[in-house]
């Protein structure tokens, strides 16, 4: 038997033991008898957490409906998006000046599991859950998140899935449908039905777009379709409904006629929505099986014990042309100008590539929460598995005067890439929570032990047959402490601070096998007062050794894609600040709120990137803005209602060899919402993102320009019970 897997069962089974010789009491609430895994829990938790933490609640995720996450989560301060593709499908996510690719310097996570397709062995893997389906979305930054693991720097993002009934013999219900512009269309409906202490519920949630950007042949759309099948089941049982069992099953689809070709700057100065007819056969293909049964067993004066296991499946092919710098981008734009030319019949050679990948990630993980006096002890422990495996391949086009393009050799499976990637981790985590009157220290300690293998077989072999040319493997064992603290002042005030060792596992693209490590600071304070509430946080990150992940997406070689660099030194200090308050007259509510990131981020060596370019000691980090701020505000009357979310970011760039060329400009983006309640079941709702047309840089990734997605309007009815 696998050792790390015994060192798991063991501790679960001791856990499951010492709960099973404690007696059950009546700790029953309604409200929770089927267990949703939360990192916060409530807004009203966030109190008692030592750290940075936000809770985006149901209500608020219906104000403006949005389906992009890069737009919730604008409003939250210290975090950083990257736009891709326009509609949020794949978003670059940072905290706290992590950088935001591919949201591998984080731990995303989606009811309360790791939901990246291979978390440990391949961080920067595509995937996202669908936002528009959340019930509610927990962003945790600072010492509680060394926690969540495996990446303890940034911070975690937990999305939230539909919950089940909990009332007693009741059922709840919704229908949404709602049109936009570029095609966009929208079909969200769930059911849940509780009986008898045993509930079910079926969500469908499918949208899609033409999209906003133009290819010069055919009525090709460069928009996407992507389905959610969400079911649950859930049972409580035993003396007292002590006992929760959860059984969640969800599946996804996505064809998307996405591309990383972006334009050049002139072009983009001329038509910023522009695409090359080089990228017309990109397309994205992509499905996902996630399967998770939680378990919790209530018991004792406030003891608690949670186990899950899941396992994730997702498979992904995007073909999309493989040379996208800046030199054939000119080169296609130069052609696209004069196709018919004398002396030029076309552009031969051009390669699409299948960037064919399966992932699966499985585990199972539990926790013992322990209320023992003044202290409050949670020991967890997990253990995991995941792999990726590339088995990619080439075709060559040519691009002919009519802008259509000709297959002119079939690439053979594997011949591009042809290797596994994965991992092997076993976690175990202990946290005590000591009240001392008005302060409650909270001291943590995660232990990893983690096994990441790369196993390589040659490109001329397909089936694998002949034998592995390359087999590596790097073993780590890590101890990661945290100690937080909050101590309430008095009833308006709350201060809280914090110390925690950031950590990253090194990638088995990563030459050196070092990891990424850093000490991270925060203090600051929470208030409410006077109608407002809020807080405002300073941070420091010192990174003895930072990771860079190469992707195509920040313009990585072909040859290179999968591996991982060691950058050294790095200095992130700012703060974070939010308020909120809602004003209120006879007759309407006015809520405002205001949040403010600041960020001073500093390279403290020289050294040569891939993904960067040259770096010289003092450059800030790309793509992480020195100001972020969003204001949002709304008015609410009896039967109307209307909210708008102004943000702005400051510039930042992308390639530091030519950082002049390569700025991304500053940028306000405003988005609008309103509402119609025609009774308490029915309402029509209209939005528009990008209220006002901004045209923006989004990205450059590989040298090109991808631009951000201009004024879009959707009407939508929604009729719940």
């Amino acid at each position: 038997m696998n050792p790390k897997f015994l060192v798991s069962t063991l501790a679960t089974a001791v856990a499951l033991s010492f709960s099973a010789t404690a007696m059950a009491k009546d700790t029953s609430n309604k409200e929770q008898r089927f267990e949703q895994i939360t990192v916060i829990g409530s807004e009203q938790a966030i109190n008692d957490i030592p750290g940075s933490a936000t809770f985006i609640s149901d209500e608020e995720l219906q104000k403006f409906k949005f389906t992009d996450i890069s737009r919730v989560l604008a409003s939250v301060p210290g975090v950083y998006v990257q736009e891709e593709d326009g509609y949020g499908l794949r978003p670059n996510i940072g905290m706290r000046g992590t950088g935001t690719g591919r949201n591998d310097k984080i731990s995303v996570m989606e009811d309360g599991v790791l939901v990246a397709p291979a978390p440990y062995s391949a961080p920067s893997a595509y995937y996202f859950p669908t936002t528009g389906r959340m019930e509610s979305i927990e962003v945790l930054k600072g010492a509680a998140s060394v926690k969540y693991g495996p990446r303890t720097t940034g911070g975690v993002l937990n999305l939230l899935s539909r919950s089940l009934p909990t009332e007693p013999n009741s059922s709840k219900g919704m229908v949404d449908a709602a049109l936009g512009g570029d095609g966009y269309y929208k079909g969200h409906a769930y059911f849940g039905k509780e009986k008898n202490n045993t509930a079910g519920l079926i969500e469908v949630f499918t949208y899609g777009a033409d999209g906003f950007k133009e290819l010069p042949v055919g009525n090709d759309n460069t928009g996407f379709e992507k389905t959610d099948l969400l079911l649950k089941f859930g049972h409580t049982f035993g003396q007292n409904d002590a006992h929760n069992l959860e059984l969640k099953i969800k599946y996804s689809d996505e064809t998307s006629d996405e591309t990383y070709m972006g334009l050049t700057d002139e072009d983009y100065q001329e038509s910023p929505y522009r695409r090359y007819a080089a990228s017309q056969n990109d397309e994205m293909n992509t499905r996902h099986n996630a399967y998770q049964l939680n378990y919790a067993y209530r018991f004792g004066d406030g003891y608690e014990f949670l186990a899950t296991a899941y396992l994730n499946d997702f498979h992904r092919n995007w073909y999309k042309a493989s040379k996208v710098s800046e030199s054939y981008l000119e080169q296609y734009s130069e052609f696209e100008a004069n196709p018919t030319s004398e002396g030029i019949e076309g552009i031969e050679g051009i390669g699409i590539k299948a960037n064919n990948r399966d992932y699966q990630a499985k585990g199972i993980q539990s926790e013992l929460h322990i209320p023992a006096g003044d202290h409050y002890v949670t020991v967890g422990v997990r253990y995991h598995e995941d792999e990726m495996d590339r088995f990619q391949w080439e075709d060559k086009y040519t691009l002919n005067q009519d802008l259509s393009l000709t297959l002119t050799e079939q690439g053979v499976p594997g011949s591009d890439s042809n290797r596994v990637d994965s991992a092997e981790a076993s976690t175990l985590f202990i946290q005590d929570e000591w009240t001392i009157d008005a302060l409650v220290v909270s001291a943590g300690l995660r232990y990893e032990d983690i096994t990441i293998t790369r196993e390589e077989w040659s490109k001329s072999d397909p089936t694998r047959s002949n034998g592995l040319t390359k087999d590596v493997s790097n073993d780590t064992e890590i101890l990661v402490p945290s100690l937080g603290a909050t101590y309430t002042l008095n009833e308006n005030v709350t201060l809280l601070a914090g110390i925690q060792k950031g950590y990253a596992p090194a990638a088995p693209g990563n030459a050196d096998q070092e990891e990424e490590e850093s000490v991270n600071i925060e203090f600051g304070s929470r208030f409410n007062m006077d109608g407002f509430s809020g807080e405002v946080i300073a941070f420091y990150s010192d990174y003895s050794n930072m990771h860079g992940n190469c992707t195509a997406a920040v313009g990585c070689s072909d040859d290179n894609i999968g591996d991982q660099y060691n950058y050294g030194e790095v200095e992130v200090a700012g703060f974070e600040f939010s308020a909120a308050r809602t004003f209120a007259t006879d007759t309407a509510m006015f809520p405002v709120k205001l949040t403010y990131t600041y960020t001073d981020s500093e390279f403290k060596n020289d050294f040569d990137s891939e993904i960067w370019g040259t770096v010289e000691k003092g450059d800030a980090m790309p793509y992480v803005p020195e100001n972020q701020v969003a204001l949002s505000l709304g008015a609410e009357f009896s039967a109307f209602v209307v909210n708008s979310q102004i943000r702005y970011v400051s510039d930042a760039h992308a390639n530091l060899t030519q950082s002049g060329l390569n700025a991304i400009d500053s940028r306000v983006v405003w988005d609008l919402a309103a509402k119609y309640l025609i009774d308490e079941n029915q309402k029509v709702y209209l939005s528009v993102d990008n209220l006002f047309d901004k045209t923006y840089v989004a990205n450059r990734s590989n040298g090109g320009i991808q631009p951000g997605k201009p004024r879009t309007v959707q009407v939508g009815y929604t009729y719940s019970f």
